[in-house]
């Protein structure tokens, strides 16, 4: 089965504005700076064997793979060629430190892919290996590195040889199995690479040991069958954010045998996912796991968000529904965002609806290692939440190009032989919503082009070459059938009004604020002729994460008339709204990803009265073709 849309192969790309000056920073202040500072990302395989054994956390062998991952995704989003000299050295090093019956963990012998310590305590191993052959494959992609892809052969060999068809041990047995059935997703990969029916058996079985049992208890998630059930995510029995990456196999089993199950499971954890767990802010996971709640105050791990995005990748490939493609872009331009320091130097492990903003490092320290003081499971991840806008910012279908993504910026792709095409975009999105779209091909073309139209933006204007179109229909693409010619200018003009989140459960009484595809925060920082008169000092422990100690005067929905307010000092927000609350108070209310960035506490969920209900998502989105 072929995916409904994908990613263009080669694309080369060119941000700026918004998302420009957190990718550079990852890239100069982590990226390549991240395996010098912290040696023990590559050491801990060198001397795995050697005594003293190193004190590990059970996932320490997912370190090199996640950072490899989100490196290649960056490198394909800005094709700085700092990054890929560095990466070709990295890479050369970590298969380098493979074993020769394919082993490429941290831990001794006698523990090798049992998920075991040497005192029976549960390893990650087997979801270490994932994340190699990840990151290996797409080093492969992108390089045509044969001693990467070589690499990631050797360790689908090695699970081959170690479970397959074995009855005793499974590797479900192993332990640990919402992470440790995660290659189900990567031997799809390989064996789509390979043609080794080896690679394919092997996931097969994998996705049949969801189902495992013993003694009536259910020994990992039982994905595939639940969900063709109809049960929730937040219901299965392993609903840890993990999971999804195991999950993603069932969309690669779609495409690889055509067996609609797969397909109908998928799309049904997804839509769960978006439906009860994903929060305002667009991260995903209370407390590390799905609860039903997409108003639990619980911690929203990094690397939760990032398994929600690489899963919305999936249900974009598969469905080609442009509300999946807002769901990226929520995440993106809110979570992965407000998950990063403004110079790209640190990530958090938590980014709160409501609370402060803490370093990884700072709140999951316990993670730190002699030789590794930076790493930890969110710090190696969180570049990738950028990284995989190369995979669907622009796409292709069958017809021609999908434009996913709005923001300053410059694409180049090769649509078929001897026609490339380059879009530029000139605005100040996601400030504003004017988007000035130049589609120049190499030579007269004729294709369709998509335009997302967000959910959100209820009144969307499209003219191409100063023609107006009839139609832009809201969470809709707007497709485009004609024949292009070099400076062909499309001018779209999106509905940057203020739209709603009416909160319920813990936030009940409570809703979030959004202006286009941003959510809108108290900051204690702009807000400071607000501050109670009463001395109070923080402590983060007892703070309710709804009021964060912040007495914010309630919004009446019936009369929000925001308007600009300018910020003369350093580290300004992306967007400061002035509003008029209860009592004649002046209220600041910034864009997600800048509050808390100075170390004040801040707020998304916030008292609004008289605020309007939100339509529900629909799966129905028809397709209306525009011809010129």
């Amino acid at each position: 089965m072929k995916q409904t849309c994908r990613r263009v192969p080669g694309t080369k790309a060119h941000v700026d504005g918004f998302v420009s000056g957190y990718v550079e920073g990852v890239v100069q202040q982590w990226l390549l700076v991240a395996p010098k500072a912290n040696p023990a990302m590559l050491e801990m395989f060198r001397d795995r064997d050697a005594s003293p054994l190193r004190q590990l956390v059970p996932w320490a062998g997912e370190f090199a793979g996640k950072y490899l991952t989100a490196a290649v995704q960056v490198l394909r989003l800005t094709g700085s060629e700092e990054l890929r000299a560095w990466l070709k050295q990295f890479v050369a090093m970590f298969v380098g430190l493979q074993d020769k019956d394919g082993y490429l963990g941290p831990w001794p012998k006698r523990c090798r892919m049992t998920n075991k310590t040497l005192t029976g305590e549960c390893t990650w191993d087997t979801w270490g290996h994932y994340h190699a052959m990840m990151g290996l494959m797409l080093w492969h992609e992108e390089s045509r590195d044969a001693a990467a892809l070589e690499c990631a052969r050797r360790i689908g060999d090695m699970l081959c040889r170690k479970f397959l068809g074995r009855k005793k041990p499974r590797l479900v047995d192993t332990g640990c199995t919402e992470m440790n059935l995660a290659p189900a997703h990567s031997l799809c990969l390989l064996y789509r690479k390979t043609n080794d029916k080896r690679y394919l058996a092997m996931a097969l079985q994998i996705v049949d040991e969801f189902a495992a049992e013993e003694n009536g208890t259910p020994l990992a998630g039982d994905y595939l069958r639940q969900a063709l059930e109809g049960r929730e995510f937040f219901q299965n029995p392993k609903p840890r954010w993990e999971s999804l990456h195991p999950i993603m196999a069932l969309a690669e089993l779609y495409w690889i045998t055509g067996d609609n199950q797969y397909r109908l499971a998928f799309e049904h954890l997804w839509w769960s996912i978006a439906r009860y767990d994903r929060h305002n802010n667009g991260g995903f996971s209370s407390g590390e796991k799905a609860t039903g709640n997409a108003y639990d105050h619980a911690p929203i791990e990094t690397c939760c968000t990032i398994a929600w995005a690489a899963m919305s990748v999936e249900m974009l490939k598969m469905t080609g529904d442009p509300l999946v493609a807002d769901e990226l872009e929520l995440s993106t331009l809110n979570s992965v965002a407000g998950s990063h320091s403004a110079t790209g130097r640190w990530a958090t492990y938590d980014t709160p609806m409501s609370g402060v903003r803490c370093a990884s490092a700072h709140s999951i320290v316990f993670q730190s290692r002699e030789g590794s003081p930076e790493l930890n499971c969110c710090s190696v991840n969180a570049a990738r939440g950028f990284g995989m806008l190369s995979d669907w910012a622009l796409m292709k279908d069958n017809r021609g190009l999908i434009l996913n993504y709005y923001g300053s910026s410059e694409f180049r792709v090769k649509l078929k032989p001897g026609v490339e095409v380059a879009l530029r975009q000139e605005t100040g999105y996601p400030v504003e919503g004017r988007v000035k779209i130049t589609v120049s091909p190499s030579k007269p073309a004729a294709f369709t082009l998509k335009l997302r139209i967000p959910q959100w933006s209820t009144n969307t204007t499209v003219a191409v070459n100063g023609r107006k179109l009839r139609q832009a229909e809201p969470g809709r693409y707007c497709a485009i059938d004609r024949t292009w010619k070099a400076g062909d200018s499309i001018a779209l003009e999106l509905d940057m009004s203020l739209h709603t989140w009416p909160g319920k459960r813990e936030c009940t009484g409570l809703a979030s604020l959004f202006r286009g595809p941003l959510l809108l925060a108290y900051d204690h920082r702009y807000n400071l002729d607000n501050a109670p008169k009463t001395p109070a000092v923080r402590d983060v422990q007892k703070w309710d994460a709804v009021t964060c100690m912040l007495d914010v005067p309630p919004f009446d929905a019936r009369s929000l008339a925001p308007r600009r307010a300018s910020w003369h000092q350093w580290l300004p927000p992306l967007i400061l709204l002035e509003f008029r609350a209860a009592r004649g108070k002046i209220v600041r209310l910034c864009d997600f990803a800048s509050a808390g960035a100075a170390g004040t506490p801040y707020r998304s969920w916030l008292p609004v009265l008289n605020c309007p209900c939100t339509p529900a998502f629909s799966r129905e989105r028809p397709l209306r073709t525009v011809s010129l």
